[in-house]
């Protein structure tokens, strides 16, 4: 990861923090997660603007990716 610095009002930074809090993220991942929308996706792995953004609540969600993106198992 590379250190960076943002400006925000007090009324931006209060109202992110809540909403991290809300989410049960950290402000940096508030900030990432928000961002990744507006950077332009890699030709070579479309799929990674999604990394990280799916929450099924299924603890074995991983043993049934394809369920859980597509609603089905090819």
């Amino acid at each position: 990861m590379i250190r960076t610095q943002i400006s925000l009002s007090p009324e931006e930074y209060s109202a992110a923090k809540r909403e991290a809090r809300r989410l049960g993220l950290s402000l940096a991942e508030l900030v990432r997660r928000s961002l990744r929308p507006a950077l332009p996706v890699s030709s070579a792995k479309p799929w990674m603007r999604y990394s990280g953004m799916v929450e099924s609540g299924d603890p074995n969600s991983s043993q049934n990716i394809d369920e859980v993106i597509y609603g089905q198992k090819d």
